[in-house]
């Protein structure tokens, strides 16, 4: 050390100045050895120096252990150790080491509240709120900020405004976290609304000021002024300057449907970090381009590189291997997290049980979902939908009052999923029964996915009228996907005179759907009002309307083929067709009569038996029984939902054939097996 061989003496001044500078622990050792060759170890402002560094560079336990034997602790000392274990995470320790203070200053307090804040102690930090006023120390400029933190954090935006609205002198920061907490609440009006007075105030907008305001363009779906943001962020440098600036670009646009325009701002940044990569492979995700979220995975790993896939990734890539029925590659991805035990994280856990069990493979869901913590309703909630989706309503009920028995507290989507499960498996009665515990039990007030889950419980039971007349005597207004589910239910029971009045108020709340617009023709073509489907075609092609086409797909040796309906390019098409002929003459040996309901062209009866056979549900089959070894399991995922003659003719086929044959519609599972399906003929 410079000081030992100058032969000048270090005194107390000395130590914090150097404890500031050293940029490693070794150093910071060295020194602290130095510190107590000469007796200034105990004093307060060199104890709380080396309290500090062991806080940013070693364990904080050590930090711990000087601060417990310092002889005397100056508010300087408590400050270091409180905001030093903030920093290292350790939110609740210094909750917990602050009840022993009985003076605070507003250093503490600031450190304080991020403790609150990171812990959820929001009561605590009421608490230390009310010590603020009494003691004059709300008034500091960053005492202010981390308090409208604190209440943005709690939902409490009323109390955020209190406490902005008594700011004398407010900063840059002062204005972000306001428009943050209410960005953060899903409140962009109100957000947008203090953008503009911040601007008005001629406060200069910084990066963290753009990152919400895209958040906020977001939420309001407004394209034109998103372009504008990132025109500004480009003319201020700042896309160079910080690639968080650029991630929340590609997640703005990612979030309005633009995935075109993500995908282009993703590929111009300088530079991209494992959230630029996650920002786009969730945005592909949850815009529905499941097979390009994969397909920007595999780049990521192919890159390789410093960058190293987090939980942030996991639990993007799975829900889109759920979406495609990717299994391989799921269960590539479950393999990497056994070798890394990830996969005991409640959320990537999690994450695989959904992929196992939309894929096909419920047991393997089961058996993760009971490899991983079950403290929260999370992983109960994904294995009850898994249920549903599989039809096994009564297995969804039996796991929810297993979730009861544990000590686990339902939330609202709990419910909705219990009330799918309920719903696909025509249990009217636990559907009933789930409804009123919600509200009576666990003072949950229904929303509108409540009661489109009970509109579609009655409806595919039969019950129309009941349906009808709950849409009726409901508190809120219906919205499209209530009238999507009554309309849908006649559609399937006949019913065109109800679903006629359901498509009417389902054209006022969303006209532009051509979802909607296919159904309701649906249901004109099986009645043979060809009337009202030219009628209704006539409506969408006015607006501009295109059916979404009906495609299926399934993994063969590794590659995922797709199909879709009437599609004769497909380089194995005569051999498909050549099977389906083959088969379609053997089940008509067994009683097979096509259901020209589900037809819907006005066209000979021939043509109509050739329009059903090319469903790419067949089309897929049909490959499959070809492309696979005999006896083998074939695995389907279809984009709609599954008509009835396609229905029927499965169950022919797995009986001809002795194949069990699993398909996965727009609704549920099936599984087709000895010519018996799973869901019983009720889907």
């Amino acid at each position: 050390m410079y000081v030992e061989t100058s032969g000048l003496q270090p005194d107390y001044r000395t130590f914090p100045s150097v404890l500031k500078a050293c940029r490693n622990l070794l150093d910071g050792m060295k020194i602290h050895c130095t510190a107590l060759k000469f007796g200034f170890l105990w004093d307060v402002f060199v104890a709380a120096s080396l309290i500090h560094l062991y806080c940013r560079y070693g364990p904080v336990t050590n930090a711990r252990r000087l601060f417990n034997e310092m002889p005397f602790r100056d508010m300087g000392s408590w400050n270091a150790m409180i905001s030093g274990y903030c920093q290292s995470g350790n939110a609740k320790e210094a909750l917990t080491l602050s009840k022993d203070l009985k003076v605070m200053d507003a250093v503490t307090i600031v450190s304080l509240l991020a403790a609150c804040t990171e812990a959820g102690d929001f009561s605590r930090g009421v608490m230390i709120h009310l010590y603020s006023i009494k003691h004059g120390l709300d008034s500091e400029l960053f005492v202010s900020n981390k308090l409208i933190d604190l209440y943005a954090e709690s939902g409490d935006l009323r109390g955020c405004q209190k406490v902005f609205d008594r700011m004398i002198v407010r900063d840059l920061i002062s204005w972000n976290s306001m428009i943050k907490a209410y960005e953060l609440n899903e409140q962009p009006l109100r957000a947008l609304w203090l953008f503009e007075e911040m601007r008005l105030n001629r406060i200069q907008p910084d990066c963290l000021t753009l990152i919400s305001l895209a958040s906020i363009l977001a939420q309001l779906g407004d394209i034109r002024a998103s372009r504008s943001v990132q025109g500004f962020t480009l003319r201020k440098g700042w896309f160079l300057e910080d690639i968080t600036i650029g991630n929340t670009v590609v997640d703005m646009y990612a979030k309005l449907g633009l995935v075109d325009s993500a995908r282009a701002v993703f590929n111009w940044l300088p530079s991209k970090d494992v959230i630029s990569w996650n920002t786009i492979i969730s945005g592909y995700a949850q815009n529905g381009y499941a097979s390009e979220a994969i397909e920007m995975y595999n780049k990521m790993e192919e890159e390789g590189g410093e960058i190293t896939a987090n939980q942030g990734t996991w639990v993007s890539v799975l829900p889109a291997c759920s979406q495609t029925g990717a299994l391989r590659q799921g269960m590539k991805i479950h393999g990497r997290l056994l070798k890394n035990g990830l996969y005991f994280d409640v959320f990537i856990g999690t994450s695989l049980a959904d992929m196992y069990g939309k894929c096909g493979r419920l047991d393997d869901a089961l058996s993760l979902f009971y490899q991983i913590p079950r403290v929260n309703s999370v992983p109960w909630n994904t294995l009850i939908a898994c249920h549903g989706l599989h039809g096994h309503g009564k297995k969804a009920v039996m796991l929810f009052r297993e979730m009861l028995d544990e000590g686990v507290k339902p939330d609202h989507i709990t419910f909705v999923t219990l009330l799918s499960a309920c719903s696909h498996s025509g249990l009217v009665d636990e559907g009933q029964w789930c409804f009123e515990m919600m509200q009576t039990d666990y003072g949950i007030a229904p929303s509108l996915k409540h009661y489109g889950c009970m509109v579609d419980l009655f409806g595919r039971a039969g019950q129309l009228e009941t349906a009808f007349n709950f849409i009726k005597s409901m508190p809120l207004q219906p919205d499209a996907s209530i009238w999507g589910a009554l309309l849908s239910a006649c559609r399937v029971h006949g019913n065109v005179d109800l679903g006629k009045i359901a498509s009417e108020h389902l054209f006022e709340v969303e006209p532009e759907h051509v979802g909607y617009h296919v159904l309701l023709s649906n249901m004109y073509a099986s009645a043979g009002k060809w009337e009202g489907v030219d009628e209704i075609r006539s409506i969408a092609r006015g607006k501009g309307l295109r059916k979404i086409p009906g495609w299926s797909s399934m993994e063969v040796n590794n590659k995922v083929e797709v199909f879709y309906t009437g599609n004769q390019t497909h380089p194995m098409y005569e051999e498909i067709y050549s099977e389906l002929t083959t088969l379609h003459a053997k089940m008509k040996m067994i009683g097979y009569v096509p259901d020209h309901r589900f037809v819907l062209q006005d066209v000979e009866d021939d043509e109509k038996e050739h329009i059903l056979m090319s469903h790419s549900e067949r089309l897929a089959i049909a490959y499959g029984l070809i492309a696979t070894p005999p006896k083998t399991t074939i695995q389907i995922f279809k984009n709609l939902r599954v008509c009835s003659d396609c229905h029927s003719v499965t169950k022919l086929i797995s009986r001809i054939t002795e194949r069990e044959i699993i398909v996965r519609d727009s609704n549920r599972f099936h599984h087709f097996k000895d010519g018996v399906c799973s869901c019983g003929d009720y889907w």
